[in-house]
């Protein structure tokens, strides 16, 4: 792939740079379609490709021993994915799977890494997205041994209401997670999630439906935790 037809996908980790920037990057990458449910790489996968969503939603999930399913992640249109095996070459430690239809570029390994040491911007925005996962993880994972279900469903609705734009009174989240993405996010069981919700609702916090949450009250949600 050309280096103006890469950027010509306006993705967020190449603002700012030129097709001057990548002539001494061998570009090899390719786009992709998925259907729903179809699997980009599984758990324990030896590729080693890097992956920027273009269209599509999907979900970065861990399989335990037991089979239960942990959500670890949705990923916004843009963002790329499945650096770490790209880095080190070690089997993939998630799947990532196309809850929708979807359209993916793929970038191998070796263009990743001739990426990463060739272009000054691109390096240090992949360093500094790594920074700031380690950190969301540290948050996580003291939310999940230290809050409630109630309390953590009311921390994932306000980060997830943030991440849309949409924590003023009235802002509707469409598409929202189902009761059981949101159980597997937070550690929970999707009934002891759905409870949780219908709590936060006659608190006049929310108003939930189908895949559809209104915002009423952020203070109120904010008071769960």
């Amino acid at each position: 792939m050309t280096p103006e037809k890469l950027l010509s996908y306006d993705l967020p980790l190449f603002e700012g740079i030129t097709a001057a920037d990548l002539k001494d990057v061998a570009l090899n990458v390719s786009e992709q379609r998925l259907e729903p449910w179809q699997t980009i790489f599984d758990q324990e996968d030896d590729s080693c490709d890097l992956y920027f969503l273009l269209e599509g939603s999907l979900l970065a999930v861990f399989w335990t021993d037991e089979g239960r399913e942990i959500v670890f992640s949705r990923f916004p249109i843009g963002a790329y994915f499945g650096e770490l095996a790209a880095f080190d070459g070690v089997p993939r430690s998630l799947a990532v799977v196309a809850k929708t239809e979807a359209r993916v570029l793929a970038m191998s390994r070796h263009s990743f890494l001739e990426l990463f040491h060739t272009v000054k911007a691109v390096r240090e925005r992949i360093t500094l997205n790594l920074v700031d996962r380690i950190r969301s993880l540290t948050d996580r994972n003291r939310e999940i041994t230290t809050l409630t279900v109630e309390q953590r469903v009311g921390v994932y609705l306000l980060r997830l209401a943030a991440e849309h734009g949409k924590l003023g009174r009235g802002a509707v989240i469409e598409d929202a997670p189902t009761h059981a993405e949101i159980a597997a996010s937070v550690g929970a069981n999707r009934e002891m999630v759905s409870r949780s919700i219908s709590k936060l609702a006659k608190r006049g916090a929310i108003k939930s439906a189908r895949q559809r949450i209104e915002i009423l009250d952020p203070e109120a949600l904010s008071d769960s935790s």
